[in-house]
C-alpha cells in the first residue's frame, strides 16, 4: 500500500503566506490602490527566503495602467506586508516579497468573453434555410 506523500514545507508555508497577504489586503491596508486586488498564488523556494506573490484584480483588470497601480501599491506596502507575514506564519526570518500580475486569469476571463461574443452572434442571425 503507498504512502501519501506529505506536502512540502514550502508549499504548505506558500499557502500561509497567501491567506496572510490577502488578510492583510482586506484589513490593515488602506491605499485605494489595492482596493480591487485578490491574490491568487504564492510560490516559494525550500529555503523560504522569497515569496512570489501573483496577485489580480477583481474588477479593472483589464486596464494595464490599473494593473500598474496595484504593483505599485503592493510594492510600498511591502515592509507592512512582510512583517504581517513573518509574525502571522511565525518564520523567523520573513522572505522578500515580489508581487507579480496574475495575467493567466484574465486570459482566460476574455477567452470565455469571446466564446459568449460568438455564440449570441450566432444566435442572433436569421435562419436562412427553409
Amino acid at each position: 500500500m503507498m504512502q501519501p506523500t506529505p506536502v512540502k514545507r514550502a508549499v504548505r508555508v506558500a499557502e500561509r503566506v497567501r491567506q496572510e497577504i490577502a488578510r492583510a489586503l482586506g484589513r490593515d491596508l488602506s491605499d485605494p490602490r489595492l482596493t480591487h486586488a485578490v491574490v491568487t498564488r504564492v510560490e516559494m523556494p525550500d529555503d523560504l527566503s522569497l515569496a512570489r506573490v501573483w496577485v489580480r484584480m477583481t474588477a479593472g483588470g483589464e486596464d494595464a495602467a490599473a494593473r500598474a497601480r496595484l504593483i505599485a501599491g503592493l510594492q510600498a506596502a511591502r515592509g507592512l506586508l512582510r512583517q504581517r507575514v513573518g509574525k502571522g506564519v511565525g518564520l523567523r526570518h520573513a522572505p522578500e516579497l515580489r508581487f507579480q500580475y496574475d495575467e493567466g486569469q484574465d486570459a482566460s476571463m476574455r477567452i470565455e468573453e469571446l466564446l459568449h461574443e460568438i455564440e449570441r452572434e450566432r444566435g442572433s442571425k436569421p435562419d436562412s434555410g427553409g
